[in-house]
C-alpha cells in the first residue's frame, strides 16, 4: 500500500485519470517526459538517492494507471500481459505505462549498482534490468511515432531511448556505442531548451550537464586523453551537488587505469612498492589534486576536493589494513605496544597514508578557517550569514595541533629529526593562533587581565615559530605561515595596548561607582535609612519614601479624665472599722463547730 505520505501526490494523478472511453479523443496529445520523471524522482526518493523507494512507487503508479484506463494485465490468479499498440492510443495514459516500466527497471538496476561493489554477481542481474529497461523504452520511442502524438513528445520519447540505451552501452564498456547514444539525447535535448520557455529550458539544460560527463568520458577510453582534462573542469565547476559524486566516480574510474604506471613511492628516504590498486589511484590522485587546488575559483571548492581526497585516503587505507592482517608487528603497534627494528614496507606506506591523511586534514581546516574569519564581528557579513565566534576558530586550531602532534607517533620515523623538528614549529605557531582566538574571546567578555596574558603568550609562541621556521629547509614551504604570524605580531601589539587601557578605565568605573549598587529591597525609603542603595524610583514621579496611607497598629484607649495627684493622695486608715472574727476557744469549741456547725454570729 502507498504510504500516507504520497496520498496527496496519487489524488493528483488520479483526477487526472478518471476519464471515460466516451470522451472525445484529441487530435494530438503532449506527453512532457522529462519533467514527468524528474518531479516522480525528486519527489519520491531520487533526491535523497533513495532507488528503492522510487522503484516501489513506479511500480504502484502502474498499476494506478491501469485501473483507471481499464487495461488490466489478467485477474488475481492469472497473469495475461497485453501489448500497447499505436491504434489503442486514445489517451496520453498509456505512453506512460511503457515510461514508468522503463523508469522502474533503470531504479531497479541503479539499485543493484550500489550493492554491486560488495557483491559482485549483482552485475548479472543489473545489466538484465538495464535491459529490460532499454526494451520499455523502444516500446515507448515506437508508440511516439503515431501520428496523435505532437512533435515535442516524439522528440523527448527519442531522447529518453537515447539516454536508456546509453546507459546499458556505458555499463557494459562498450564506449563507441555509448557516446552515440548520450550524443543523440544531447543534441535532442539541447534543441529542445532552445525553443521551449525559460523554465523548461533549466530543466534541459540540466539534463545536457548530466549526459556531458560521460560523453567526455567514454571519449577518454575511446583515446582522446583531453578528456581527462575536461572532467578535472567540470569538477572544478560543479560545487557541491549531485553531479560532483558522478565526476568523483567518473575521475576514479580513469585513474584507475593510469595508476597501472604507479609502482613504488618515496618518502623520507626510503621507498616501498605499491601492489594495492586502490592505494595506487589515491596516490595518482594526490599528484593531480594540487593542480586542481590551483585552478579552483573559491575555498568552498577547494575544500569539496579535500573532501573527496580524505575520502579516497581512508578508503585506500582501509585497503591496507586488510593487506596487513597477518603481520604481527603491525598488529602489536596498532595495540600499542612498542615494536624494534625496522618495520615492513606496507607498514610503513601505511605510515605514509596516515602522514597524508593527517597532513590534509590540517590544510583543510585551514581552509575552513580562512573562510570564517571573514564573518568574524567587526567585519561585514553577507545578510542572513551567521557571525563566526572566536571560540569556532579555537576548535579548529585544536584539531590541527591535534593532528600534528599525530605524525611524530606514526612508526617508521624514528630516524627523521628533520621532521620533528617541522612539526614542533609548525605546532607552536598554531598555539599562537589559538592563544590569539581565546584571548579574543576574554576580551569580547571584558576580562582584561586575563587577555592581556593571553596576548603576551601569544607573542612569545610567535617569535619561537618564527625562529624555528628560519632553521627550516626549505623556508618557501611554510611562507604563508610564516607571513601571517608576522601579520599576527602586529595585530596583538596593537590589542594589548588597547586592552591595558581599557582596564584602566574599567578600574576608574569601579571607583566612582562603589557602593552605588543597585536595590533590590521593596521596601520605603523611611524603613532602610541605614542602608545606602541606588533606587532610581526615588526621582520618578512616585518615589517609595513612606507607605500610604500608613498601616493600622493597635494603641491604648483613651480615658475619660486625668487625675495627676492620685498617685500622691495618702488616704486615711480604715483598719478601726473592719470586721475582726473571734478565735475558737479549745478541742470542744473545735469539736462542737465541726458537729454542729458552730453558731452564728
Amino acid at each position: 500500500m502507498a504510504g500516507e505520505g504520497e496520498s496527496v501526490g496519487q489524488e493528483n494523478e488520479m483526477s487526472g485519470e478518471q476519464t471515460t472511453s466516451n470522451q472525445a479523443i484529441p487530435q494530438s496529445f503532449t506527453v512532457e517526459v522529462l519533467q514527468l520523471i524528474k518531479e516522480a524522482q525528486q519527489q519520491h526518493g531520487l533526491r535523497h538517492g533513495d532507488y528503492q523507494r522510487y522503484r516501489s512507487y513506479c511500480s504502484r503508479r502502474i498499476r494506478r494507471i491501469r485501473k483507471s484506463l481499464h487495461f488490466p494485465q489478467g485477474g488475481k490468479h492469472r497473469v495475461q500481459p497485453k501489448k500497447i499498440t499505436v491504434e489503442m492510443l486514445t489517451d496520453p495514459r498509456y505512453l506512460q505505462l511503457p515510461l514508468f516500466s522503463a523508469e522502474r527497471a533503470w531504479a531497479f538496476a541503479m539499485q543493484l549498482q550500489s550493492e554491486a561493489n560488495t557483491e559482485p554477481r549483482k552485475r548479472f542481474h543489473l545489466m538484465s534490468r538495464l535491459k529490460k529497461s532499454v526494451q520499455h523504452a523502444d516500446e515507448l520511442n515506437a508508440l511516439s511515432e503515431s501520428p496523435k502524438c505532437d512533435a515535442r513528445t516524439k522528440l523527448e520519447c527519442q531522447a529518453y531511448s537515447a539516454w536508456i540505451k546509453g546507459s546499458l552501452y556505458f555499463e557494459s564498456s562498450s564506449w563507441e556505442n555509448a557516446m552515440e547514444q548520450f550524443t543523440s539525447a544531447k543534441t535532442i535535448y539541447e534543441k529542445l531548451s532552445g525553443a521551449l520557455t525559460e523554465d523548461l529550458q533549466v530543466l534541459y539544460q540540466s539534463r545536457v550537464e548530466e549526459i556531458s560527463p560521460n560523453i567526455r568520458y567514454c571519449a577518454y577510453n575511446i583515446g582522446d586523453e583531453s578528456a581527462i582534462r575536461d572532467l578535472q573542469n567540470m569538477r572544478l565547476k560543479s560545487g557541491e551537488d549531485q553531479l560532483t559524486s558522478k565526476l568523483d566516480d567518473l575521475l576514479s574510474q580513469t585513474r584507475e587505469k593510469q595508476a597501472a604506471t604507479l609502482s613504488e613511492i618515496t618518502w623520507q628516504g626510503r621507498t616501498v612498492p605499491v601492489k594495492i590498486e586502490s592505494v595506487r589511484v589515491f596516490l595518482l590522485n594526490l599528484q593531480e589534486s594540487s593542480k586542481e587546488l590551483e585552478s579552483a575559483e573559491n575555498n568552498e571548492t577547494k575544500v569539496s576536493i579535500y573532501e573527496s581526497l580524505l575520502k579516497e585516503c581512508i578508503d585506500a587505507q582501509q585497503a591496507l589494513r586488510d593487506a596487513l592482517q597477518d603481520d604481527q608487528v603491525f598488529k602489536a603497534a596498532t595495540r600499542g605496544q612498542p615494536i624494534e627494528g625496522r618495520i615492513s614496507n606496507q607498514h610503513y606506506l601505511h605510515s605514509y597514508l596516515t602522514y597524508l591523511r593527517l597532513t590534509k586534514t590540517v590544510e583543510r581546516n585551514l581552509l575552513l578557517i580562512d573562510n570564517l574569519k571573514n564573518y568574524l564581528p567587526g567585519r561585514v557579513a553577507e545578510e542572513g550569514r551567521k557571525i563566526t565566534k572566536p571560540q569556532d576558530l579555537v576548535r579548529l586550531y585544536d584539531i590541527i595541533i591535534q593532528n600534528l602532534n599525530d605524525i611524530p607517533n606514526l612508526h617508521g620515523l624514528e630516524e627523521s629529526p628533520s621532521l620533528f623538528e617541522e612539526i614542533t614549529t609548525r605546532v607552536t605557531g598554531f598555539k599562537a593562533f589559538r592563544s590569539f582566538y581565546i584571548a579574543q574571546s576574554y576580551s569580547a567578555a571584558k576580562k582584561w587581565t586575563e587577555a592581556i596574558a593571553l596576548y603576551q603568550r601569544t607573542i612569545t609562541n610567535a617569535d619561537k615559530a618564527l625562529s624555528g621556521y628560519k632553521k627550516l629547509k626549505p623556508q618557501g614551504m611554510f611562507k604563508d605561515e610564516v607571513a601571517s604570524l608576522n601579520e599576527l605580531v602586529k595585530d596583538v601589539n596593537g590589542l594589548m595596548y588597547s586592552c591595558h587601557a581599557s582596564s584602566i578605565l574599567k578600574t576608574d568605573d569601579t571607583t566612582d561607582s562603589l557602593g552605588v549598587l543597585p536595590s533590590s529591597d521593596k521596601r520605603p525609603l523611611k524603613d532602610r535609612l541605614d542602608t545606602f542603595a541606588e533606587d532610581r524610583s526615588l526621582t520618578s514621579k512616585k518615589p517609595n519614601i513612606t507607605s500610604f496611607p500608613p498601616d493600622f497598629k493597635p494603641i491604648p484607649c483613651r480615658p475619660l479624665f486625668f487625675d495627676l495627684a492620685l498617685n500622691h493622695v495618702e488616704f486615711p486608715s480604715l483598719e478601726e472599722k473592719m470586721e475582726q472574727k473571734k478565735a475558737a476557744g479549745g478541742i470542744t469549741g473545735f469539736v462542737k463547730g465541726w458537729l454542729w456547725g458552730g453558731g452564728k454570729k
